[in-house]
């Protein structure tokens, strides 16, 4: 049966408020993808010819503006499955943080330039209590643990054949493409939670979600918690791969790249803690 939007838009609504920089629209199943200048769908970064070529030369351009150098093509294509995916991944896991709802998503459209989103859903997993589990398009699963599947599914389910795509221009294994995947899920919504005000609950979601290796996904959420000199507990975590931004930069890594050692991660997370204090 056809989803009703109406069952996801609240959370996409919600993500909006906290993350203006990112515009979803939920499509009504017979409302087509918009396409033209600037619009890339998720079939054609599937399928791997123009359409990825048009989504990476943007990264390309971008890479070569901002650092004054260009970036290998695999570090390229990095950045640019990077920059979909991250956003795509949201599109699961924020309807299912905020309102225990997993839509699965049947195709997306994606606006490099304005950060707009438009996707078409192919029904939503939810629990047995929730109000919107006699809507159409709904499938109710029995317990939380049955919800997360829902989750990690729907993600690999249309993340798998974007990699597909990417996968021979990354010019990497499947298990550190899926490491890639990992990092997403869980970047995304660790920062959101923030942003709404719940990273605490944001961190424990995501490691009941990805406690460990669970395929196809290699590692789990990776979090963990240092401490500052005065014995105050910083949470960071460890991504499961590696973005290749040192190949740009090499004095500058992620804060949560495994190439980054906890004394550095110590002094740049107590620099941030005691800005936002300041502020």
């Amino acid at each position: 049966m056809p989803l009703q939007t109406p069952a996801v838009t609240a959370a996409y609504r919600r993500l909006a408020e906290v993350y203006p920089a990112l515009e979803i629209t939920a499509l009504d199943t017979h409302e087509p993808l918009p396409r033209g200048p600037g619009w890339t769908g998720s079939d054609e970064l599937a399928t791997g010819g123009p359409g990825l070529d048009a989504h990476l030369a943007w990264d390309t351009a971008q890479v070569l503006r901002d650092y004054g150098r260009p970036g290998r093509p695999d570090v390229v294509a990095g950045f640019g499955f990077h920059r979909y995916a991250w956003p795509a991944c949201l599109l699961v896991t924020v309807p299912w943080f905020t309102h225990r709802r997993v839509p699965r998503l049947a195709a997306v459209a994606f606006h490099r330039t304005t950060g707009r989103l438009a996707v078409r859903l192919d029904g939503f997993a939810c629990l047995p209590d929730d109000p919107a589990a006699g809507s159409p398009g709904a499938r109710v699963v029995p317990d939380e643990d049955a919800l997360r599947r829902e989750v990690r599914d729907a993600v690999a389910e249309h993340l798998g054949p974007v990699l597909e795509g990417f996968g021979p221009r990354m010019r990497r294994g499947r298990r550190a493409l899926w490491g890639m995947v990992t990092d997403e899920v869980v970047e995304g919504l660790w920062y959101v939670g923030q942003l709404l005000g719940e990273e605490e609950r944001a961190r424990a979601e995501l490691e009941a979600l990805l406690p460990g290796s669970t395929a196809p996904y290699p590692a789990g959420a990776g979090f963990r918690t240092l401490t500052r000199p005065d014995g105050s507990p910083l949470p960071t975590r460890d991504r499961a791969g590696c973005c290749l931004f040192y190949t740009i930069r090499p004095e500058d890594t992620c804060l949560t790249c495994p190439r980054t050692c906890d004394a550095d991660r110590i002094t740049r997370l107590a620099a941030t803690a005691d800005g936002v204090l300041a502020s």
